[in-house]
């Protein structure tokens, strides 16, 4: 469930959360957004493997325009993954084979947040590294399921400008 809106995601955002995250997160949405990052961080420092709330960070700071927090929330949260997936820590070394990127559960959630790095990557002017992480992503979801052929266009559209600039 995507804790800030109540709506059903556990396809993407790497299931439950125990009852002292759930909290957190739930004084993180009354709170001021500076609030709500302080007690989203504190809620990863308490367990390291609660998926959903590196989501939750790293789009509240990439909303924020905050895109250095954003993207080391998403790192964080994609070794995470990795870790619970047992997938190799080295994004550029997992292969198609090595998990079911398809259905719910870590796996998916990595292969999200390496879409979520690649438009951060993207946003914070690195279009090399957004291309790298695309590219994967494609290797790995060649059916486009997590959507990154949103961050491609906008990367070939990035591109574009700066050929015709």
């Amino acid at each position: 469930m995507n804790l800030f809106t109540g709506v059903e995601t556990n396809d993407l955002f790497g299931g439950e959360v125990s009852p002292t995250i759930a909290h957190l997160v739930d004084r993180a949405r009354e709170g001021s957004r500076d609030e709500a990052a302080s007690l989203l961080w504190t809620a990863c420092a308490i367990a390291p493997q609660s998926l959903p709330v590196y989501y939750l960070l790293y789009k509240l700071h990439a909303g924020l325009g905050q895109l250095e927090q954003a993207e080391q929330a998403a790192r964080k949260g994609l070794d995470a993954a990795a870790q619970a997936a047992r997938l190799n820590a080295d994004w550029r070394q997992v292969q198609p084979g090595d998990a079911d990127f398809a259905s719910p559960g870590p796996a998916r959630f990595w292969l999200f947040t390496l879409k979520a790095l690649a438009f951060i990557q993207l946003r914070r002017g690195q279009r090399d590294a957004s291309q790298g992480l695309v590219e994967q992503i494609g290797r790995l979801d060649p059916s486009d399921q997590v959507g990154a052929s949103v961050v491609r266009a906008l990367l070939a559209e990035s591109q574009a400008q700066t050929r015709h600039a």
